[in-house]
């Protein structure tokens, strides 16, 4: 017992030389946390939008777009829409940000935490949608289209091995699940890169909330 009481002595000095943090100190921890947060949100998804079209500075991969037969009204008008809603997201992210940027009460930066967690699971559904949607309409321009077949480059070889019909068949299975895969192994990276921001986000909310028990 002499020993126990020897350790209890001992860890209450050293107590005394930690540091105490008061509720205000502690909410503006999270504050400045969520914020920062928030902020790589939206930077990443910036990021996101504006690497892929460093493509077209390459005068082969514009050449390869202008000449495609398959880059028509249809794709054009997905890619409209595809970006539109990014940049709409983007502003969002924005919002987010400048709304956690204030500093305010437990309650309402909570709200503000779950508001900011919504907007990116939107984000991150729509956007492996859209990817999954682009192969699908590939495929199926494919399937119903000469045109869009006789573009995809080797299809002269596989032409002299199979029939036309089995071709196409062929053709929009790989496509299709190229498609599929591609959006598994890209759903993967984004809720490794976001979701690792949302446990972040999440965890300052828990905390918030104990602290408002």
């Amino acid at each position: 017992m002499d020993e126990l009481e020897l350790l209890k002595k001992d860890w209450q000095k050293k107590e005394e030389h930690l540091p105490k943090l008061s509720y205000d100190e502690i909410h503006k921890m999270i504050w400045k946390k969520s914020s920062s947060i928030v902020k790589w949100i939206l930077i990443i998804s910036i990021l996101e939008i504006t690497l892929p079209q460093l493509l077209f500075l390459f005068p082969s991969f514009r050449s390869a777009i202008s000449d495609s037969s398959t880059f028509n009204s249809g794709y054009i008008a997905l890619s409209v829409f595809y970006y539109i809603v990014v940049i709409y997201f983007i502003y969002l992210f924005y919002k987010r940000y400048k709304e956690i940027s204030v500093l305010d009460d437990a309650k309402n930066l909570m709200r503000k935490i779950i508001s900011a967690r919504k907007t990116v699971l939107y984000y991150i559904i729509f956007s492996l949608s859209m990817l999954f949607l682009i192969f699908l309409y590939y495929a199926i321009g494919i399937y119903i289209s000469d045109e869009a077949l006789m573009s995809i480059e080797g299809v002269d070889r596989l032409l002299e091995k199979k029939s036309l019909e089995e071709t196409r068949n062929a053709l929009f299975w790989v496509f299709s699940l190229s498609g599929l895969a591609v959006t598994v192994v890209m759903g993967g990276i984004y809720f490794l890169l976001y979701g690792l921001l949302l446990r972040k986000l999440k965890r300052n909310y828990q905390e918030l909330k104990k602290m408002e028990v």
